[in-house]
């Protein structure tokens, strides 16, 4: 297949202190868990378990909103598949925690 026929993506990682951002050459019809597995993101990434690690495009969570999942989203030319990495706690949590805090700094 000629280079022609290749389209150029990016998958990133990021935790809080170090990111990276690799860019791949891929076949047409390429997905984005596909991508993921020939970045060799892993490589820098241990930690990453791409077979249940969630992903979007440019923020838009994949299998989601009507987005198909990592496995089954054909990517276009310049996507950018980003690899989530889990939560370390609950949202709806941190934001019950802050409005009580909040509610008791008023009260005083």
């Amino acid at each position: 297949m000629a280079d022609l026929d290749l389209i150029t993506v990016e998958v990133a990682y990021a935790l809080p202190d170090k990111q990276k951002i690799i860019e791949v050459l891929v076949e047409p019809g390429t997905t984005a868990y596909q991508a993921a597995e020939r970045s060799g993101i892993v490589r820098h990434f241990p930690e990453i378990e791409l077979e249940t690690a969630k992903m979007g495009i440019f923020g838009q969570a994949l299998g989601t909103k009507g987005l198909k999942p990592p496995r089954e989203h054909e990517l276009q030319s310049g996507d950018r598949v980003e690899i989530y990495r889990p939560l370390t706690s609950d949202p709806k949590e941190v934001r019950r925690r802050r409005a009580e805090k909040s509610k008791a700094e008023k009260d005083q």
